[in-house]
């Protein structure tokens, strides 16, 4: 019996060392080192590589032929457009999130609604009557099943994943989640550094020799990244991260990492009691519908990506009861909230050192655009001076230190939105209105150099 073999992992890079060491020398991190006992058996990894490079032979780049590859659409616009139209055969998909945001019933409701193919579902967390008792709670549920096939399996290890893989012959193969996946060659436990690195690395040859894609399921750690090594983030080809706030129900899907598409789109979705229902208009959510004008509110024009989107930006100036004022921001950089009330002290001559300053972005999103400065601004003084803002007045630019109003990227895009929804007037920079015709919109466009400008087209 061969002797077990220990090594050290670094938990955030996945460096390995034969012996402990105090600072990682691949990331630079301390403290990281954990031991894991490893035992690779004959048939690892290592000669799978060797054989695989011996079929192969190095081309001329001008002698590589490409073809246009069809994706595999998911009947899901949203999460269509976060992966750029659709799910590229061949492909290794990432998938993370906090444990209940909706990650298993999102690629559930997928795979249920992915016409004409065979999908095998594993799942190394639940049963089959599990998966089958929450397929019944989505949404018509008969109906997606009519186009295709799903196969559902409970199984922790690669091999035997793969001998089910072979009798099915899928279109696409789902597994949740990697954390509870092991594989045979390595000795440690399902979902440490090693095993997890090992079962993606075997689930990408089989994926990129197949041609079948994988979609893998991961876990996030307490500050909201992937757990697992670093190196598993550069292996896959796309990384998804599903986000929400549970109190409001709505869910964001995010591209980190796309080799086939871009990074810059998000899909919107609701969670509901039978599934998860497509947003296609987000400001239907972040816009709170109010019959009363109040002191405070603002509508911010910002960007998710190349996706326009219209928020409530909400404030409350009071003074200060307790001595020492307040700050306190809810889904906004609290140190630009910090820089935006010094310039409103030093360039408006407003006195909001001894009072006590709150905001909020309404529909529980964190916003870091920095188009959303403007609306921020005009919602302090608003509570300030407690005089209301119009519900039809919209705001899309940035602040510099000095007071002026600067311009935004795709100012042309807020635009147009806004007078899709039906906004009256919308206060930009006027360097973002010498390059714009403003024949082409219905709505007035309000052209501010500095903050003083917005304050007297306002409050005057």
């Amino acid at each position: 019996m061969a002797k077990p073999k220990s090594f050290y992992f670094c938990s955030e890079c996945g460096y390995q060392s034969s012996s402990w060491l105090g600072r990682c020398p691949e990331c630079g991190k301390f403290g990281t080192f954990q031991e894991e006992v490893v035992q690779a058996s004959k048939t690892g990894s290592i000669a799978k590589n060797k054989s695989a490079a011996g079929a192969s032979k190095p081309k001329l780049i001008r002698d590589v032929t490409t073809n246009e590859t069809q994706r595999i659409p998911t009947q899901c616009g949203e999460f269509d457009r976060v992966l750029g139209g659709g799910i590229v055969p061949g492909s290794l998909l990432l998938l993370g999130g906090e444990p209940g945001i909706g990650k298993s019933t999102l690629l559930l409701q997928t795979a249920l609604s992915i016409p004409e193919r065979k999908v095998l579902y594993v799942s190394g967390e639940e049963s089959e009557q599990q998966i089958k008792m929450r397929a019944d709670r989505l949404e018509n549920n008969e109906r997606r099943t009519q186009g295709g096939e799903l196969y559902v399996v409970s199984e922790t290890v690669t091999q035997r994943i793969f001998e089910h893989v072979d009798s099915v012959q899928p279109d696409l193969l789902i597994v949740d989640s990697i954390q509870t996946i092991c594989t045979e060659n390595i000795d440690s436990s399902a979902g440490s550094i090693s095993q997890i690195r090992e079962c993606t690395a075997e689930f990408q040859r089989f994926a990129k020799e197949s041609g079948v894609p994988v979609l893998l399921v991961g876990h996030i750690t307490k500050d909201g990244n992937l757990a697992g090594p670093k190196v598993m983030e550069h292996i896959v080809d796309c990384v998804l991260q599903f986000e929400g706030d549970r109190n409001y129900g709505y869910r964001m899907l995010r591209s980190l990492k796309n080799r086939f598409g871009s990074t810059a789109e998000i899909g919107i979705f609701e969670m509901q009691g039978d599934g998860l229902r497509e947003v296609a208009n987000p400001s239907e959510f972040l816009l709170s519908q109010r019959d009363e004008n109040l002191s405070g509110c603002a509508i911010a024009a910002t960007l998710e990506g190349a996706r326009p989107m219209f928020i409530e930006v909400q404030s409350l100036v009071s003074s200060a009861v307790y001595g020492t004022p307040q700050r306190n921001a809810n889904g906004f950089d609290f140190r630009r909230l910090s820089m935006l009330l010094a310039v409103l002290e030093k360039r408006c001559g407003f006195k909001l050192g001894a009072k006590d300053v709150f905001l909020n972005i309404a529909g529980g999103i964190r916003v870091s655009d920095p188009g959303i400065d403007l609306a921020v601004a005009c919602s302090i003084l608003s509570s300030n001076v407690d005089i209301p803002i119009s519900p039809r007045h919209c705001f899309a630019a940035e602040m510099g230190l000095s007071g002026e109003v600067r311009p935004v990227s795709r100012v042309e895009h807020r635009i147009a939105e806004a007078d899709r929804l039906g906004f009256e007037k919308i206060f930009v920079s006027k360097y973002n209105a010498r390059s714009l015709n403003k024949k082409r919109f219905g709505i007035e466009i309000v052209e501010v150099s500095v903050i003083e400008d917005a304050f007297r087209a306002l409050f005057a």
